[in-house]
């Protein structure tokens, strides 16, 4: 496994990975930055960067998330979401089958390695409020009001 720290508006970004793909993007308050990038990583590292910079809407490299069959269930419904549109965690334990596993599922949210990537920020409370994020709701606020198509007006 190899890995890279990158700056973002966020915070400092821990990319993870090998050649079977990248299994854990994070953030984090501050850190060392790489002065070198490994090979495996710069695609993921170069998408990043466009996606922050206004010129991507969904990555294409090689991912490798590690988690239960449960866990892999919900990221992969995650992934369903569009660039700047919500979902309600209803909404995916409707799609999962199981109304009754809306704790499951919010619990599968809160641990998915690939932030942003896998865009659990995409996921809102069914009343539309701002719910648990791991990174911390003002940084939710932010990546949904970087998706947003009207860039002038605040959605929360």
């Amino acid at each position: 496994m190899e890995t890279a720290f990158i700056q973002t508006p966020l915070g400092t970004a821990k990319i993870t990975g090998d050649a079977n793909g990248i299994s854990e993007i994070s953030i984090l308050s501050e850190g060392n930055l790489s002065k070198k990038i490994p090979a495996t990583l710069k695609e993921p590292v170069q998408q990043l960067q466009e996606y922050f910079n206004g010129k991507r809407t969904q990555f294409d490299f090689k991912i490798n998330p590690q988690g239960t069959d449960f866990q892999q269930k919900v990221w992969q419904e995650l992934l369903q979401i569009p660039f700047g549109k919500t979902v309600s965690y209803m909404d995916i334990t409707k799609k999962l089958g199981d109304v009754k596993a809306i704790r499951a599922v919010a619990s599968a949210n809160g641990k998915n390695p690939l932030w942003i990537v896998v865009p659990c920020h995409r996921v809102i409370g069914t009343n539309g409020s701002l719910t648990g994020y791991a990174g911390g709701l003002w940084r939710k606020k932010w990546l949904l009001e970087h998706e947003s198509p009207s860039a002038q007006q605040s959605l929360f």
